[in-house]
């Protein structure tokens, strides 16, 4: 008697951009948030993630110590970090402390 067996080919489903920008809508709005928009003169300000990846930076936490706090990934985190030095102008993370308003003012 032959044996047979049943291959399964399991293909991820990727969301169509209007959907996946409907869900983050739908969830975005669940949250009570809202997502600023980007404009000429908002580039070089902080978003509200990298405020909060650059205050636990500067608070001495590592990159996974924040990305387990936050949720995301060590990579994330730096992939964050890099666009908060660019846009405060700043090579480290030493720097913070300077930049960065305090959380006691």
């Amino acid at each position: 008697m032959l044996s047979t067996s049943t291959v399964w080919v399991v293909e991820p489903k990727v969301a169509e951009p209007p959907a996946a920008r409907s869900r983050c809508r739908r969830e975005l709005l669940a949250t009570g948030e809202t997502a600023r928009k980007r404009t000429v003169e908002t580039t070089l300000q902080l978003t509200a993630q990298e405020t909060q990846i650059a205050r636990l930076a500067r608070d001495g936490l590592s990159n996974p110590e924040i990305g387990a706090r936050l949720f995301i990934s060590p990579r994330t985190v730096k992939y964050h970090l890099r666009k908060v030095f660019m846009k405060l102008d700043i090579t480290s993370r030493n720097q913070l402390d300077r930049v960065l308003p305090s959380d006691h003012d």
